[in-house]
């Protein structure tokens, strides 16, 4: 008898993925899927009680898939709201000949009705520690003046300045959210310290805005008001007012940045501050993903400068970047250079020198702000429940091929999926990836083997090994005698054979 389904099977389930059906599929399509799926997965077909328990949760999970996707009013609800939308109470009681538009309405009620009853309390913690080096003693020494000093053969590295900051955020409605940040900061035996307190409120689908408290011990209270807004799809705007109290009186302070998608990747700044510091700053900013660059001038008082830097970001499992810039003004020109890399899955250890105005090496250790990832014990439960999957489609796989072999057909050699890494790489890293070859070859028909433009982890015996992180499907396969090899995104829509995916053997 089937059995019902965790609420967790539900959440990491995507119901098109899984039938390996198109988003418009028609109920003829779906139907033919589903009874494919419930033939490889019928659990009247295996005697082994561990692989008959696991043929049952699969085909449960294939017909939750397709009762839900059959019926017009739950794949309304499934393609607007996903499966969280199934879920919400009160659906019960919904008239079933509504319209999408109605059920819409609908469940925005419910839903507003269910975050009053459960608001959830979370925090989005980002934090920034910077330690400067006073290193120019290994660059400008005085041996001749202090030749006769204890231990003067030896360069003085000091430390001369700490900067420490922490940031927290607090959703206290669907609208609104609370923010506290503090810092610490000491240079040359001086320091101090300042604490934030801003509440922010999403005025629509265009903009924000944002008030801010602070204080501090090396300045006065602060008082600011911070507005966004989208003008246009490609061009947004923002403005941030300050009032910054001292024992020298109030001093009030303006800036207003207007910027412009002028690419896919390249953003144009125009910057105008006023009160302290007053300056206006003009930039281009392109970041893809190999590469950030940046281009600036700025005209104002007491500083006035042309920028250049370049930042190269490698293909590599710690995301190791190197960078580069070029500061010339009217205080002089600094040359800076450094590199940075991932030390730890939340942290990031770089250090930078600048030549020029001495000013040490800066080494940064930065929290990333990262969604939290999937535990240990969920990838293990998912890893075991896609080697059931492979284990139940072992007897289908291999009338499979040897129905392509006798027509020399679409025979999957070896199939691979995940993070893939370079032979300089951990080993450890490695098990990234995932053999896949199994899986793929059940999917073939007709000698055709079609994945939709969505994740690949949820397709039977497939499973996610490396959570949060860019993945790729890479297979190489034999049509009509010849090899053929191909990689695809992770959500890339992949059609095989191709001509494209031809290896040139003359070569």
């Amino acid at each position: 008898m089937a059995t019902a389904l965790s609420e967790e099977e539900l959440d990491n389930e995507d119901y098109y993925s899984l039938l390996n059906v198109r988003r418009e599929a028609s109920s003829e399509e779906l139907k033919a899927a589903y009874r494919r799926l419930c033939m490889l997965y019928h659990p009247d077909k295996h005697r082994d009680p561990e692989l008959k328990s696991q043929a049952e949760r699969l085909f449960n999970l294939v017909h939750q898939a397709y009762e839900v996707l059959s019926d017009p009013q739950t794949r309304a609800i499934y393609d607007i709201y996903g499966k969280r939308g199934l879920e919400m109470e009160g659906w019960e009681v919904v008239e079933r000949r509504r319209t999408p538009a109605e059920i819409r309405e609908e469940f925005e009620r419910l839903q507003r009705e269910r975050e009053e009853r459960r608001l959830q309390q979370r925090t989005n913690p980002k934090g920034t520690i910077s330690v400067g080096i006073d290193a120019t003693d290994l660059f400008d020494r005085y041996e001749e003046e202090y030749e006769d000093v204890s231990g003067s053969g030896f360069p003085q590295i000091e430390i001369n300045k700490m900067h420490i900051s922490q940031s927290i955020e607090a959703p206290l409605t669907a609208t609104d959210t609370a923010i506290l940040s503090g810092s610490l900061s000491t240079q040359n035996g001086n320091g101090g310290g300042s604490i934030n307190f801003a509440l922010r409120r999403v005025t629509s689908a265009k903009g924000w805005g944002e008030l801010e408290f602070g204080a501090g011990d090396l300045q006065g209270p602060l008082f600011g008001l911070k507005l966004f807004r989208n003008l246009t799809p490609r061009c947004f705007v923002t403005t941030n007012c300050a009032l910054q109290f001292s024992s020298r009186g109030i001093r009030p302070g303006l800036t207003t940045v207007l910027a412009r998608n002028l690419d896919k990747n390249t953003v144009g700044y125009l910057q105008w501050r006023w009160g302290i510091q007053s300056a206006m700053n003009t930039s281009i900013v392109r970041d893809t993903k190999t590469s950030h660059f940046t281009v600036a001038l700025q005209l104002g008082i007491p500083h006035s400068f042309a920028l250049i830097s370049y930042q190269h970001k490698f293909q590599d499992d710690d995301q190791t970047r190197v960078k580069g810039s070029l500061k010339a003004g009217f205080f002089g020109t600094v040359v800076e250079y450094g590199a940075e890399r991932k030390i730890s899955r939340h942290s990031v250890l770089g250090a930078t020198v600048s030549v020029g105005v001495p000013q040490g090496v800066s080494l940064k250790v930065k929290e990333l702000e990262k969604q939290r990832e999937s535990t240990a014990t969920d990838i293990l439960q998912k890893k075991q429940e896609a080697e059931a999957a492979v284990r139940l489609m072992q007897e289908s796989v291999r009338r499979i091929i040897e129905a392509e072999e006798s027509r020399m057909g679409l025979i999957i050699v070896n199939a691979w999926y995940g993070k893939f890494v370079n032979d300089k790489s951990k080993k450890s890293e490695k098990v990234k990836v995932i053999d896949v070859t199994v899986p793929l070859q059940c999917l073939v028909k007709d000698s055709k083997l079609i994945l939709t433009e969505a994740s690949k982890a949820g397709l039977p015996g497939f499973y996610d090994p490396c959570v949060g992180e860019e993945k790729n499907l890479k297979v190489l396969y034999q049509f009509r005698g010849v090899l053929h090899q191909v990689m695809a995104l992770d959500n890339e829509a992949l059609r095989i054979p191709k001509q494209s995916h031809r290896i040139d053997t003359d070569g």
